[in-house]
């Protein structure tokens, strides 16, 4: 005689291939419960902040007084606003300088970086320092040396004998300057990422290449950069969506400045909330980045079977 068994803990058998209905498949209760306090910290920090704003977006909300309803007039303040298409502008300009830069130079210093280097741990923390030092202490130190009579003007009149132009008050070169400045902050992580995808490229296929008489750089083309496109797809996503968000570069920099030339969105929001206590106004631009990195991530999901393999 068979012993009865208990329904809450029995473990359910299935022949191979049945679809089994969600009720009767086991579930184990610990799961929820570790996944509660992330779940808790979700919904407070981002699920709730981002609800928030949508509402205030269509109220005027002074940091002190009454909200008031107004509908969609914020959204049609902004798009009348110049200087919130200066902002958006620029913002995209940065977006198109930086990405492929960044992704370029990553990509670049993995693949010197290849196990045949003497030293590429040591090389991997140089180039990566910039990554984990304080953002904020960077840019002063290349405000320092984009000035007249700093570093850069100096190295120029030594090796030219002319000045060099002047980087943060000229709007032709401003943007140019932050962009460069942030492309060293930045491309040590992406690299890290590119110089360990190509650690795990596969020997044999390497060797097979190489047999079938591929160069360095078709084997990089052909065999190593198709095998890596995994990395390469988390990298340009993550790299998209922080380029948007960009802030302290160009605020520490330029304010902004000259003129509007270099003001970001996220700049445009923190002077409109903060400095202007307009905070439907600032929560409005604030969606519509929102919806923009949304979008472009979107798109980025969208293409990645076309280019990315997984096998």
């Amino acid at each position: 005689m068979t012993a009865p068994t208990d329904n809450a803990t029995a473990t359910l058998t299935v022949p191979p291939g049945t679809r089994v209905p969600w009720r009767r498949r086991r579930r184990n209760p610990w799961g929820p419960a570790f996944a509660a306090p992330h779940a808790l910290g979700l919904a407070l920090f981002t699920l709730v902040p981002i609800g928030m704003a949508l509402v205030m977006s269509f109220h005027d909300w002074p940091m002190i007084g009454t909200a008031e309803w107004t509908g969609a007039a914020n959204f049609q303040t902004l798009f009348g606003d110049p200087t919130f298409r200066a902002a958006l502008g620029n913002t995209v300009l940065f977006v198109v300088l930086y990405l492929p830069l960044n992704l370029i130079v990553s990509l670049g210093m993995a693949a010197w970086l290849s196990p045949k280097i003497r030293h590429r741990q040591i090389f991997r923390v140089i180039f990566f320092l910039p990554t984990v030092t304080p953002i904020v202490a960077n840019a002063v130190v290349w405000r320092l040396m984009y000035q007249p009579g700093g570093a850069i003007d100096g190295t120029v009149q030594t090796i030219f004998g002319v000045p060099a132009p002047a980087f943060l008050s000229d709007p032709n070169w401003a943007m140019i300057a932050v962009v460069v400045m942030s492309v060293w902050q930045g491309f040590g992580y992406n690299m890290i990422v590119f110089s360990s995808a190509l650690d795990s490229v596969p020997e044999n296929q390497l060797e097979a290449a190489a047999l079938d008489g591929a160069n360095a750089w078709t084997t990089f083309w052909r065999i190593k950069l198709p095998l890596i496109s995994p990395s390469l797809f988390f990298a340009t996503t993550m790299t998209l969506i922080t380029s948007f968000q960009v802030f302290i570069q160009p605020y520490i920099m330029t304010k902004g400045g000259p003129g509007n030339s270099t003001m970001t969105l996220v700049q445009f929001i923190y002077t409109q909330g903060f400095t202007f206590q307009q905070l439907g106004l600032a929560s409005a631009a604030a969606f519509v980045l929102f919806v923009i990195i949304l979008g472009v991530t979107a798109v980025q999901f969208l293409g990645q079977k076309k280019w990315v393999h997984y096998d």
